[in-house]
């Protein structure tokens, strides 16, 4: 295998064109925080907004601080993109939905990859999904897109779970349709995970010791922070706080409202694990066992479900 990592696939859909990142001018430094979705991402650029933006009052908003390039339907132009990724002064992080084989590589940045139990992502995304507003179809759906429009979430999970489970969206995934793949994501990562600019952080052990977590992040991006300072964002990151926070954005300046009913709140729902267990029966954790073991080694399928230390040398 080569052991460096390149792009051999492009990613356009309703949500995602991963072409977007040509215009973007790597500077060194720069962070990437990266995962398939509801794994962690906003939680993960809170983190990096406090780390590097704990001293100042007040907070920029993580908009204007952390571009996500990936999203085509965002209403940013590539040539806007490029002119606010530049324009932003010292440390950037930018968040990235993209598998590691549509995000291109440069040793000089940073990459933080986030993961969590596919069942977990699983029922995070359909409280997600199934809040879609009309506003946001309409959104994702435009006719410059490419492929078919994003098709509505049914009622019953269990349904949607059906096809996001044995499903791809792009022809060479298996899983993650109507959007795109969940495992395929972790594998691309997982296989270059000996890299010294990766840190692979599990969702499961953010919620059991944000403190070391937060330590780790402060250490792959080379930020000294005393204890002092890393209480302080952790105190600022727990889940409920940047619940708390959300709740407390007037609804008039949160996008959020438009594109979920339920606005902040929906997005940020409940940050628990293993609700699953009360929705998904035998035969759906069938299709999961199957999946599981058609894309991740079994190292990779055991870390994904429980988290822990890596071993960078296991298959």
């Amino acid at each position: 295998m080569d052991r460096t990592p390149s792009v051999t696939r492009i990613y356009q859909n309703h949500h995602l064109d991963s072409t977007r990142w040509e215009v973007i001018v790597p500077r060194s430094g720069d962070v990437v925080i990266t995962t398939s979705y509801k794994s962690g991402t906003t939680w993960a650029q809170q983190i990096m907004l406090e780390l590097i933006y704990g001293h100042v009052d007040p907070r920029p908003e993580i908009m204007a601080v952390s571009p996500w390039p990936d999203a085509r339907f965002l209403g940013i132009s590539r040539e806007d993109l490029a002119v606010q990724a530049e324009s932003i002064q010292g440390r950037r992080f930018f968040k990235s939905h993209l598998p590691l084989d549509g995000l291109p590589y440069h040793p000089e940045s940073k990459y933080l990859i986030v993961a969590r139990d596919t069942r977990d992502v699983f029922m995070s995304f359909f409280n997600h999904y199934h809040n879609y507003t009309d506003f946001a179809y309409t959104m994702l759906n435009t006719p410059d897109i490419v492929g078919p429009p994003l098709p509505r979430c049914p009622d019953d999970p269990r349904e949607l779970w059906q096809d996001w489970i044995t499903r791809g969206w792009f022809e060479w995934e298996s899983e993650g349709y109507p959007f795109w793949s969940n495992l395929h994501h972790t594998k691309t990562y997982w296989e270059y995970r000996h890299l010294p600019n990766f840190l692979l952080l599990h969702y499961n052990d953010m919620l059991k010791e944000l403190d070391g977590a937060v330590r780790k992040i402060a250490g792959l991006c080379d930020i000294a922070a005393t204890d002092e300072e890393i209480a302080k964002v952790v105190e600022a990151t727990t889940f409920s706080s940047v619940k708390k926070k959300a709740a407390e954005t007037p609804e008039e300046s949160d996008p959020r409202r438009l594109f979920f009913r339920g606005g902040a709140q929906a997005f940020f729902f409940k940050g628990s694990n293993e609700r699953w267990r009360e929705v998904l029966g035998d035969t759906d954790l069938a299709l999961y066992e199957e999946a599981k073991a058609r894309v991740l080694s079994p190292a990779c399928a055991k870390w994904l479900e429980t988290g822990g230390a890596l071993d960078p040398v296991d298959g």
